[in-house]
């Protein structure tokens, strides 16, 4: 398969950054010696203003966004104005300061999210803000997944040069726009949150494409950022499909070449291939 970078991609995963693999020896089946590239994993302090809200393990790619979306996924910065956002490497943190103290500072206790895929959100009713909520109806053309699907899989990602990753891409029509990666499915959709925030890109003429499953969290992530199609080539849960079928949310599945399923939201699908 030849790789390609489509040319509408804004931002897009860079496997040679020497900061997110390590080359790793072992032996293969026959005990003949190889050497592949692994994923970094590191974690990450997440700071609201002097509160410490969790800890993440992370690829670090894009720290800085990656705690933005995160506390703006979470609810966290609503109504809140952001004043600075500041990464200390050597610390291995982030901090988040608002013009005023927020609610939810006094609230949390630290926690620490894994990179594993099973691990929810740590805190807070991810339930709150659906309730009225009215997503775009926009067009959701089959055309349009084929070809996001194959120029997708083209582009050059830590997925292909070392695996163990998830990703997650903003596309509009035809066109990815900004794709990301990290060790959990969780960090590549707060980091794409917190691009969008900090570049003002709009969601409703969007849609969001991941690699992992359709979970429940997932689901919630992308209807409260005002997405209104989600695909995946994994595959879905009970709850995240109910739940998406309560918000109006288009999802789609198992997409693989030519082939989905959609199990909510087909009323936006234009079934024009």
């Amino acid at each position: 398969m030849s790789l390609l970078i489509p040319p509408s991609l804004l931002v897009r995963p860079d496997p040679t950054d020497p900061r997110l693999t390590r080359a790793v020896t072992g032996r293969d089946q026959d005990g003949a010696p190889v050497q592949l590239r692994v994923v970094e994993e590191r974690p990450l302090a997440i700071y609201l203003n002097s509160r410490e809200i969790l800890t993440a393990m992370t690829v670090g790619a894009h720290p800085e966004w990656l705690a933005l979306g995160f506390l703006a996924n979470q609810g966290m910065l609503a109504g809140a104005e952001v004043t600075g956002v500041e990464h200390d490497e050597e610390a291995e943190a982030v901090v988040v300061r608002t013009a005023a103290p927020t609610d939810h500072e006094a609230k949390l206790a630290r926690a620490t999210r894994t990179s594993g895929c099973a691990v929810g959100t740590v805190f807070g009713d991810m339930m709150e803000g659906l309730d009225g909520l009215t997503l775009p109806a926009t067009p959701l053309l089959v055309s349009d997944l084929r070809a996001l699907s194959a120029a997708i899989a083209r582009t050059p990602s830590l997925y292909l040069e070392a695996g163990a990753i998830h990703g997650c891409c903003l596309c509009r029509g035809p066109d990815p726009l900004a794709y990301f990666e990290d060790v959990g499915r969780h960090n590549a959709i707060d980091t794409l949150a917190g691009w969008m925030r900090v570049t003002g890109t709009g969601a409703a003429d969007k849609t969001l494409y991941t690699t992992g499953r359709l979970t429940s969290e997932m689901v919630i992530k992308c209807a409260l950022m005002g997405i209104p199609s989600l695909v995946s080539r994994s595959g879905f849960t009970a709850w995240g499909v109910e739940i998406a079928r309560r918000v109006g949310l288009t999802v789609i599945g198992r997409m693989k070449g030519a082939r989905f399923v959609c199990l909510s939201g087909e009323d936006r699908v234009v079934w024009d291939a």
